[in-house]
């Protein structure tokens, strides 16, 4: 039976601490990468509701490019529960098992952020208790980058941390595995997660063990 799998994507607003969710991006792929479902959502508890809170996103100066992307019908406009409802509906269509992001840790946290703010702390968890995280920077950072090529690729182009280890974030992978050095990652929901899902495939035809989890790693620099 075919696997399948959720690749997940958000955008917030109120810093790194307590992030709180606007966008959220995902896709339904198999092993190979083939897309069988993809939703781009705007969440209207903190998109619309809180205009001012919006100003305090890293990316910002993305609204207007929202509100185009609204207008014009590519993206929709749901509340936070409303997305939650769906993603679970999807879990069961597919049986979906696993559900990843570049830098999870980040991702569930602003998830699980957003919920337990808006619900005043009723209800803590977004995702179902039965569905696995899977981090594909863990994964890459296991595979792709202890690859000599990689190394050297990175050492080349000046992609080095101040430590001198090799960056990882999806961007850079992205550019790795493409050969383009000029791509620039959109810094929304669904568009990364196009790139992220790649990353994905191109770890597991490693065929080699790694690590899957986000608890015991860094986060992206």
């Amino acid at each position: 039976m075919k696997n399948y799998y959720i690749v997940l994507d958000t955008e917030t607003a109120n810093g790194l601490d307590d992030p709180l969710t606007y966008d959220i991006g995902f896709a339904v792929i198999d092993k190979k990468g083939k897309v069988y479902e993809k939703h781009s959502y705007i969440i209207k508890d903190i998109f619309v509701y809180m205009p001012e809170l919006m100003k305090t996103a890293y990316y910002a100066n993305k609204i207007s490019i929202y509100i185009a992307d609204l207008d014009a019908g590519t993206r929709e406009l749901k509340t936070f529960f409303e997305v939650r409802r769906i993603i679970n509906e999807v879990i069961k269509k597919y049986n979906i098992k696993a559900l990843m992001a570049h830098n999870a840790r980040f991702d569930i946290k602003a998830l699980n952020t957003t919920i337990r703010y808006l619900t005043k702390s009723k209800c803590r968890y977004f995702l179902p208790y039965e569905v696995t995280v899977w981090d594909t920077l863990a994964m890459a950072r296991t595979t792709i980058g202890k690859q000599k090529t990689y190394v050297n690729w990175c050492k080349k182009n000046n992609y080095l941390t101040k430590n001198g280890q090799v960056r990882l974030t999806a961007e850079i992978l992205h550019r790795y595995l493409t050969l383009n050095n000029n791509f620039k990652e959109s810094h929304t929901g669904l568009e990364d997660v196009l790139i992220e899902k790649d990353i994905f495939v191109r770890c597991e035809r490693q065929h080699k063990k790694m690590n899957r989890t986000y608890w015991k790693i860094k986060e992206a620099v």
